[in-house]
């Protein structure tokens, strides 16, 4: 089976362009859950890497359950923990008690969701040595 890492690992900058797009265009949710999905692309990428297979969303897991090898540090696992938050609420009208996702975000959430996929998008290159 071919190794699709760098697929993934090339797919998350274009997820995280799609955030920043998404918040300057006041889609301040859709730029959280694009956010997200560029960690969890980026998270993702060492696995296959490495010939490791890993399913889910949950950022945090994809990252804690890297090969010893591909290790990121804890301040990258954090930066997941944050991002998971976003996968869910911001894109279902009942993620919420009441009110449709577009009401719950705005620039504060999109903006830190966007620092914080960064971080991990920058950083999963150095995890697939």
């Amino acid at each position: 089976m071919p190794n699709r890492s760098v697929d993934r690992l090339r797919r998350s900058p274009r997820d995280l362009e799609q955030a920043v797009a998404s918040a300057q265009a006041g889609r301040d949710e859709c730029a959280c859950f694009a956010a997200h999905q560029a960690a969890e692309r980026a998270a993702n990428a060492p696995h296959l890497f490495h010939r490791q297979e890993a399913w889910g969303h949950v950022v945090t897991r994809l990252l804690r359950q890297l090969p010893e090898a591909a290790s990121p540090p804890d301040s990258l696992v954090e930066q997941g923990q944050v991002l998971d938050n976003f996968f869910i609420p911001s894109r279902y009208p009942n993620g919420h008690p009441e009110g449709a996702p577009l009401e719950h975000y705005g620039p504060l959430q999109s903006q830190e969701a966007i620092r914080r996929a960064r971080e991990i998008v920058d950083l999963i290159p150095d995890q697939m040595t």
